[in-house]
Order: structure tokens, then sequence, then C-alpha cells
């Protein structure tokens, strides 16, 4: 048992010595233990090169989570995975190298993309040691390694097989900076300001539309069928501006007549409303934009022109004809790749499609208990709106391989068998002919959709295609990825293996810089987790994390992470004041038979505190179990109890003393299993100083039922209120805390232990059976004179001193009637009470005394 301690908490030397001397082994999940399983499906983060401040929220649930289910005696898989894929990675390629995914042959873009990737990985995993994060390593995937991405091509080729994948011809959204198909969970809308212009179509038709460029696109037009204004018009033919085109006026009830004119043109495709109508009215299909983002040869003279170059020579074109009658500027809200923010457009393309089964994925979703649980109606709200199968190819490079092939000679699609897997269509043929006995074969050069890799990660974890154990326990998440990973995973689980891939599912919010707003650099706002660590290390930060509500955002404030590290401090106070009286006692319980009322009040008060905490723990409300924590060692237990009972350490005789070390030694070792999930780092080095072994390695605290005592609290409150009621009286009378008061007397309705009292606030105390007579008495008559010397003038000393000369009785005459008579010189004079300040005092059986009363407990104090 160490007892010499620094006195200042190092928190970055006590970080880096635990950093080397933990082992990834303390943290190996084992399928042949005999402790339940706890799985978590980890978030696999996209490897950036920066482990950002959003991440660290995130994973710091996640951490407290395991740390404490380890410490309940669950067995506890907390894998690492890495979600590589994407656009992101081959955009920072092209940059790094300056080269275009074309110049280069498609595998070795592929090999600078996974470089570029391995180095990023490496950097964000440092940062995620340097956390404490218990991660178990040894379960660590990288989707972008055969190992991983030919199960992603394992489940293509089974869902293709049940009928749940297929290829078709349909509209789909385009994003032409990316010049890729995405999905609709892929768009997010962007508020902004743009021009509604309003066309005449001829004498009887004007509409108005933000997009003039999609008119030769126009292959209808269409009026609610209430709108008396327009009744004539249905069914009539009327000529495209700019074209040699003609559309039909047709009659539908989504149609707004409060926009606009109310007229509105069908066009293929502005937006997803235009493919609802051009399914339901089964209308033509006029594609004019091509998947490079231009105008082609259905657009007339605008072929080969980009969207923003027609929109203005169409607008141009429309006012000198003077079809373009007015153009006002409106609110808009539009659609947007989540990668780039290029707007996204709608074109038709021969595209791979999962189907989405609804009703199934709602089924599945109600199963999950969802934390908060209105997490749960995003989702169900994204399905419900859902009018498309999700498509999942993409014209890209990085990214995992459709395993199929179109058989040159008939066109028919061959998709790889299980065991051919993993293959690259791009440059291996398949194993086996067509069945028309060609051998001649295009390999799909499309790319699956990265969506594809990470919404099976609970499936992988768990051994699949050989299940071990499903579902897994949790999945812990953004809110902002809920129709996403969360969406495609339930999916894909149900799909795969008709199952829902999590008991639980834990949501957490965005983190928002000190102002408020999203972190963001042209905000200046933006905080990185390595800048928080180098000057208030990991714990800091973690216990800011913990401050938080699960589902909601969290503002960044670095006043909580500078009050966490100020905790820290008090934490390693308190321990070396506790190394400093045990480091010659042996624990033993059977010292329990002298706790007095001090020690039983804080020992029910720690076993409640136990109590509390693990049910915070259980339900994810970190801040509430850290702020109970630090509110009990802080105030209850060092500001209170340890005052109390330092007198007793100091010079209590060997009971008292054993008493009291044992409630120091029996609450460390509390406190420091209490804070470990959250606080790793300080929680080890405090425990290393007084026992053996990791605390990490140790089971949670489990409350003593017969020690939560509440008539012991009651006294234990009394003990703290009288000793806190007596040094505020010291502070008031300007007096040392430590300074020595003659004597306390105290009445109360019940018995209570006065050793610590006494010991506490350096005096005698006394229990008084009987409330005392207290009586009032001038302790001092004060002259006013500036009263009393205009009148008295040179007799005005003599007048004074025959006042303050008076009898005890006299003086309190004197001030209740407010004057009395006095002779001086043979004179009589009439002396008033009120030409003197009157300072009274309580006194009991003579003495004078202060009182205090606290409750039904009243303090009488000899000064």
């Amino acid at each position: 048992m160490e007892v010499s301690l620094e006195k200042e908490y190092n928190s970055q030397k006590v970080e880096e010595k635990w950093l080397n001397l933990w082992k990834d082994e303390m943290y190996y999940f084992d399928w042949n233990s005999k402790k339940p399983h706890y799985i978590i499906d980890t978030p696999p983060p996209y490897p950036t090169g920066s482990f950002h401040i959003g991440n660290t929220l995130n994973w710091c649930y996640i951490d407290f989570i395991a740390r404490h289910k380890r410490m309940k005696g669950f067995e506890v898989m907390f894998p690492q995975g890495w979600d590589c894929h994407g656009l992101p990675t081959e955009v920072k390629v092209e940059e790094k190298y300056g080269i275009s995914k074309n110049d280069v042959p498609r595998e070795k873009f592929r090999e600078l993309c996974v470089a570029f990737t391995e180095e990023n990985i490496e950097k964000m995993r440092e940062t995620m040691r340097r956390m404490g994060f218990s991660v178990d390593w040894s379960k660590e995937y990288i989707t972008m390694y055969p190992e991983y991405y030919s199960k992603t091509q394992l489940s293509f080729v089974r869902m293709y097989n049940k009928g749940l994948i297929y290829k078709s011809y349909h509209p789909v959204i385009h994003c032409p900076r990316c010049q890729t198909t995405i999905a609709l969970a892929e768009i997010e809308y962007k508020s902004g300001k743009t021009t509604l212009n309003y066309i005449k179509f001829d004498d009887d038709v004007v509409i108005a539309t933000t997009r003039p460029e999609l008119i030769p696109a126009c292959v209808a037009i269409a009026v609610h069928p209430s709108d008396s204004r327009y009744k004539h018009l249905v069914g009539r033919k009327v000529r495209i501006p700019t074209t040699e085109y003609e559309a039909e006026v047709i009659e539908d009830e989504e149609v707004d007549p409060e926009f606009g004119t109310g007229i509105v043109m069908i066009c293929t495709f502005g937006d997803r409303q235009d493919v609802k109508w051009w399914k339901k009215h089964d209308l033509e299909l006029r594609v004019i934009l091509d998947n490079n983002g231009l105008l082609n040869e259905k657009a007339g003279k605008y072929k080969g022109l980009t969207i923003k170059e027609a929109r203005e020579k169409i607008l141009e074109d429309l006012k000198a004809e003077g079809r373009l009658l007015k153009q006002e500027t409106i609110d808009h809200n539009v659609g947007v790749c989540w990668r780039c923010k290029t707007p996204i457009e709608i074109i038709v393309e021969e595209q791979w499609f999962v189907k989405v089964e609804r009703n199934k994925i709602l089924d599945a979703a109600r199963k999950i208990k969802w934390v908060p649980h209105h997490m749960l109606s995003r989702l169900e709200s994204w399905v419900e709106g859902m009018e498309w199968d999700w498509v999942v190819s993409r014209q890209r490079i990085f990214a995992t391989p459709i395993p199929a092939w179109y058989c040159k000679k008939c066109g028919k699609i061959k998709v790889a068998k299980e065991e051919w897997l993993p293959v690259d269509p791009t440059k291996d043929k398949p194993l086996e002919p067509c069945e028309c006995g060609s051998t001649e074969f295009v390999g799909e050069d499309d790319v699956l959709d990265t969506w594809m890799d990470s919404s099976i990660t609970s499936l992988i974890i768990s051994g699949w295609p050989n299940l071990k154990e499903y579902p897994t326990s949790l999945r812990p998440q953004g809110h902002d990825i809920i129709r996403t990973w969360a969406f495609y995973t339930i999916l894909r689980s149900i799909a795969l293996v008709n199952q829902i891939p999590w008991h639980e599912i834990v949501i957490n919010g965005m983190v928002l810089g000190e102002d408020g707003r999203k972190m963001s650099k042209s905000l200046g706002n933006i905080v990185q987790p390595d800048e928080v660590i180098e000057k208030y290390g990991a714990d800091a930060l973690r216990q800011w994390a913990a401050s938080g509500v699960v589902g909601s955002d969290v503002i960044f404030a670095w006043k909580e992470v500078i009050a966490a590290s100020r905790f820290q401090q008090k934490f390693w106070s308190i321990l070396r004041f506790t190394m400093l009286h045990i480091k010659d006692y042996e624990f033993n319980d059977e010292d329990i038979k002298h706790l007095r009322d001090a020690d039983r009040w804080i020992l029910s008060k720690l076993n409640k505190l136990i109590k509390e905490v693990d049910e915070h723990m259980e339900n994810y409300r970190f801040g509430d179990a850290l702020k109970a924590i630090r509110s009990f060692t802080w105030y209850e237990y060092a500001d209170n109890y340890l005052e109390i009972v330092k007198n007793r350490l100091y010079a209590g005789d060997e009971n008292e003393k054993k008493a009291a070390k044992y409630v120091l030694y029996k609450t460390m070792d509390v406190l420091c299993r209490l804070i470990a999930p959250i606080t790793p780092f300080l929680a080890e080095e405090c425990w290393s100083r007084f026992k053996e072994g990791s605390v990490h390695l140790q089971s949670y605290p489990k409350p003593d039922e017969g020690l939560i005592d509440e008539e012991a609290e009651k006294k234990g409150e009394v003990i703290k209120e009288i000793v806190a009621a007596i040094r505020r009286f010291k502070h008031d009378k300007g007096m040392a805390l430590n300074a020595p008061l003659k004597n306390v007397l105290l009445h109360l309705p019940y018995e209570v232990d006065v050793r610590d009292i006494s010991g506490a606030i350096n005096a005698k105390v006394e229990i008084l059976d009987v409330l005392p007579d207290v009586k009032l008495r001038v302790k001092k008559l004060k002259p006013k004179f500036g009263i009393i010397g205009p009148m008295f003038k040179d007799k005005t000393k003599e007048i004074v001193n025959l006042v303050n000369n008076l009898s005890e009785d006299d003086k309190m005459e004197f001030v209740e009637k407010g004057e009395i008579e006095v002779n001086l010189d043979g004179q009589k004079y009439t002396i008033k009470s009120e030409w003197f300040d009157v300072e009274m005092e309580k006194v009991v059986e003579g003495k004078a005394i202060e009182s205090v009363e606290i409750g039904d407990v009243t303090l009488f104090i000899e000064v």
C-alpha cells in the first residue's frame, strides 16, 4: 500500500502511464465464457483521419456501457470496425496525387485508396486508445479487406437468390458532381432562396416554375380537379415552349391550387412528385439529362449544356419570345447530395435495387427497445414515407464489387456462387458457362453502396454466416443515421436471417459548439479531442461526455471540462488523506462494531449512492450517475464527513480510529469502482495506490442493505447541520474555524453522538435533557454622545458612568421602561434608553450564550 502521494494530480502523466501498462487482452471477448454475453454492434466510423468530438461523445457512451457491463459480470464484446469504402476517399486520393480515377488502372486506383485509408485508420485508432476506450481490438474489422467484403458479396448473392435484389430500369437519384446514383436516404435538404418564373405556354396556360431548364422534359400539364378556373383546359393539348412537343392538360388531386398559378408542368423528372405522377398517369418518358449532368439530344438546341447553362439560355429565349411574364424570389428547399452538397437530379438508368418490405421492417423495429423511445418515430416516419426501393449500385471504384456478369451472347445476368467469393468481375471470370452455353462475359463494373457493407456489422461480429449468437445486445449510434444505418441494418437482418439485429438501440445526439450552433470551420467553433486531452486529459473529456443526455444534442463547454479536472484533483486529495490515515490499517469487517453515528450516516448514504448510480448507468443516464458521484464525494463525504471525523482520526482512541479508518477504506474502495466506467485512468491510479490488481477487473459495487439506515441518516444529518451551524457562527464572529469555544449545549428530542461534534468544533458539548430557562440581559449600553453631550455638557462623563454602573436588574428595567432617574450631586436627572445603543445577550444559568435553532434542535454556544 503506497502512502506517499504527490499533492497535485497530473492527468497527463497518469494517463500515459496506464496506456503503457494496460494490455489489450483485458478486454478480449471469449465466446466460451459462461458469463452472460453482452455484444455491442459498435459503429464503424468512416476513416477520415480525424476522430472528431462527435465520435468522442458516441464512443464515450459506448465505453461507459461496456465497462459498466463488464463490472456487472457480463462477458462484453466491444469490437471496432472501419467503414472504408466511398466517394470521399476517392476524392481525397485524386487530390493527393493530382489524378482522376480514370487516369490510372482501376486496380491501381483502389490500391491508392486502401493505402490512404490505412493511414487514416491508424491516426483514428491512436485517438481512440488515448481516450481509454476498452475496445476488443482482436475483433477489429475493416470493410475494404476481402475477408469482410466477401461477406458483403455473400449477402448480395443470398438476397438475390431470394428475389430481394433485382436490376431494373427506373428513375433514380443522381448526383451530377459525384457522377453516381445515391439512395433516398443520402439526400439532404438545404433551405435558401430561388426564382419562381411565370411562363406563358399559351394564352390560357401560365405556369410558375423554379426549373425552366426542364421545360423540354415536360410530358403533361396538371390542374386540380376542383379548380374551377381551369376546368375548360382539361383534355386540351398545349405546345411546350422551346420545343416541338405538345402536352395534354390533366387533372390530379395533388396539384396545389395555391402555388403559383395553380397549373403545374409534369417533367421527367424534376422531383419525386413528378415520378409519382408519371407512374400514376402512365405518361411518356422523355429524359433530357444524362448522368454526366449535361442535357442530351432530347433537349433539342440545348444539347450539351449544363443545368445552369440551360436554365439561363432557356430563360433568355423565353424572354425574347415574350413568354417570361414575371419573376419573384421565394423560399425554397432543394435536395442535395449529402456528400458534396450538389443539388441532385432524377434520371432514368438501369440499376441494382434492394426490395424494401416496409411492414416487415416496421414490425422488426417495434420489437427493439429504443432509447430514447421517441427515436423510433423517426424510423417509422422514414419507412412509411418511402416510395422507392433502395438503389444499391454506384458508379465508382473504391467499393465492394457487385458479384455479377452479363453474358455477351444472350445478355442474361450471372450472379456469382457463394463458393466463388470474393470476386472482382472486372478482372475475374465466372467459373461456369452461361445457361446458353457461352463462356464470354462482361463483368459488372458498378460497385455497391457503402451502406451494403456497414448494414451487416451486427451479423459479422456474431460470426455470420455461421452465427454463434444473435441478435446482438446493443446498437449505439447517432440520430443523424437512423434512416440509413439503423434502417438498412434492420432491413438486411430480416432479409438474411429473419431476426432483429439487436435487442436495444441507444441514440446519441450531435455535439454543438459553445455558441450552441453546429460545429463548422466557417464558424470557427470546432474543438478537436486532441486539443482537450492535451490541456486536461482524457478523463476530463470523458466527464464532459457523461454530462450530456442520451438522445439530445450536447453543447461542448470548456467550463465543464475544467470543472471535471477540478473534481479529479478533489478525488486525488481525498485519496491522499485516506492513505495518510490507513497506512497501518488492516481492513477488518469486525471493525463495523465500533461505528459511531457519523460513520453509520455516511455508510448509509454511500450504499444508497451505489443503488442510485447503478440504476442511472443501467438506464444510460450517465450525467445523473456522474452528478450523484460528484455530489456525494465532494460535499457529503469530503466537505462534511471527513471534516467531522478528523479529530477522531488524529486524537481519538484506538476503537474510534478503527471505525473512521474502516469508513475511509470502504468508501475509497466503492468510489474507485463506481467512477471507473467514466474515468478509467483516475480510478485505476487511485485503486493501484491501495489495492492489488486492476479496478477494471473488479465487480461493480453492490449495496449492503444492512447498512442503509434511515435513523442513522437522520442523526448524521443533525450532526452535519450542527457542525455547519457552529462553523457559520465562528465565521460571522470573525473567529478561525478551529478556534476553541468554551461550551456548547444541545437540546434535541433524540439521542445523538456528540463525540464527533465536539472534535469538529473544538468545544465541550453537553446534551440538555430539559430546555433551559434562557434569560436576556443587557450586555452593553453604548452612549450616543451626539445627543447626551449637548444636554449634559461637562457632566456627560459622570452621567454615562452612572448608567454603566447600574446593576443588571436596573439596566433591564431601564431598557424595558425606556427611562431611569439618577441622582448626581444632589440633583435628579431622567435618562432615556433611546440615548444609548443597547446590545442584549442571552444568558443560561448566569453564563452569556448565543443560541441557534436548527429544526427541532437548539444550540447554546458559550463563547
